[in-house]
């Protein structure tokens, strides 16, 4: 399979209806945010609630986007919307190591893809520096392991070798 097939493939599963998940993403995604909601505020704005925060935007809006059931594909009918709900058809939950490895490149990709634009919410009257570079480093280094464990754990793997 070509890279550019597989990458459509694994993205376009990656926002499958699927409300188990959706409701886990969203359990992390809130967890995440806490976790920048409630520190002193002397260190919200150091490196590791930012990833936090960052890292759980991302969880949120995909845990939205899995309990949808327009998120499973473009141009339904609304009978085929119905039969996404019937009892036979439901999904089950990947295996864990799966979807910690998933949980985890999503968790990353909030910091990669949002810590760049960190500046913009630096507030003009006091000016604090935050670091928008080490968030976006710390979110990539996140996303690989992710991506990493993701290839290592994966079902196609397993066939191959």
């Amino acid at each position: 399979m070509m890279f550019r097939e597989r990458l459509f493939e694994e993205l376009a599963g990656d926002l499958e209806y699927h409300p188990k998940r959706g409701l886990v993403y969203l359990a992390f995604g809130a967890g995440a945010l806490c976790y920048w909601i409630f520190p002193p505020s002397s260190t919200r704005s150091d490196i590791v609630p930012l990833l936090f925060g960052l890292g759980s935007i991302t969880l949120l809006l995909k845990g939205v986007l899995l309990l949808r059931k327009t998120s499973e594909g473009l141009g339904l009918t609304q009978r085929e919307l119905d039969q996404l709900s019937d009892p036979s058809t439901r999904k089950s939950l990947p295996p864990i190591p799966t979807m910690a490895a998933q949980l985890v490149q999503d968790f990353g990709a909030g910091a990669l893809l949002l810590g760049p634009f960190l500046h913009a919410l630096e507030n003009i009257d006091e000016p604090s520096k935050l670091p928008s570079f080490p968030v976006f480093l710390a979110g990539g280094i996140i996303f690989f392991i992710g991506w990493l464990f993701r290839r290592l754990t994966s079902s196609d793997r397993a066939s191959i070798g």
